[in-house]
């Protein structure tokens, strides 16, 4: 029998616009909640006033606001299971609108993944402490801005893993898009069955490089925000989007 993965059931689609009950917190003490198509965790999720909430101010279409421990390195993300395989699942498709309510003393990550636990820190996948360069960790490809680069608040495209040794200079990779406090934007990553990645703001083509990312290294998708201090980091989610294609021989 012949199965065409590009249809019915071979299609895989995530998607959560965050309609929740209103003022209603998912925050709680686990270390990760269920948050339909995806799950939030990460390093103080655990911690009282930590996790992901649905918002109802300033919220049409409904909004998931997610909320770092107040400790240096936690982090609150939207995720998955480590479950795509570029090679078997692509074409593979990430989309997020978010905001911040500010761009102070935080990381962000929007993209895939080789490293991903329930209780993850910004910093295993990628570490971001010098200035103006990244120590690529993780198998990844994505969005990630830190307010501890020298252009703080602009969207850099990270990739590692594949063919295509990942730029570590920030200068080099960085979209010349910076984010806004209170802005919505747009991020879309487009990852092909031979690890060709794409990166698009607000509709706009920012990057495209070849075999930028390993097609035979498992990977989880994670939308996350990391506390670069003390305090605790805010970033609010209109909604998360992850298209794939199912793998017939798992």
């Amino acid at each position: 029998m012949t199965i065409n993965a590009q249809s019915g059931l071979g299609k895989i689609k995530l998607f959560n616009d965050f309609f929740g009950a209103a003022g209603t917190p998912i925050a709680s003490t686990d270390d990760a909640v269920p948050l339909g198509d995806f799950y939030s965790g990460g390093e103080g999720n655990e911690d009282a006033g930590a996790g992901c909430d649905y918002i109802n101010s300033d919220a049409l279409s409904g909004v998931a606001r997610l909320t770092s421990g107040a400790t240096d390195l936690d982090t609150c993300f939207i995720g998955t299971d480590i479950s795509f395989d570029v090679a078997l699942m692509a074409p593979i498709v990430i989309e997020a609108r978010v905001r911040f309510v500010d761009l102070d003393a935080k990381a962000a990550f929007i993209g895939l993944t080789s490293i991903l636990t329930m209780d993850e820190q910004m910093d295993d996948i990628i570490d971001y402490s010098a200035a103006t360069t990244v120590t690529l960790t993780a198998t990844l490809a994505g969005f990630f801005l830190s307010s501890e680069f020298t252009d703080d608040e602009d969207w850099h495209m990270v990739y590692n893993g594949g063919t295509t040794t990942g730029v570590t200079t920030t200068t080099s990779i960085d979209a010349d898009d910076d984010a806004v406090a209170g802005e919505w934007q747009v991020l879309r990553l487009e990852v092909d069955p031979n690890g060709d990645c794409r990166w698009y703001i607000d509709g706009v083509l920012k990057q495209s490089v070849a075999t930028a990312i390993s097609t035979t290294t498992d990977l989880a998708v994670c939308c996350g925000v990391t506390a670069n201090s003390a305090e605790a980091a805010v970033m609010d989610v209109d909604y998360l989007l992850v298209e794939a294609n199912r793998d017939w021989n798992a």
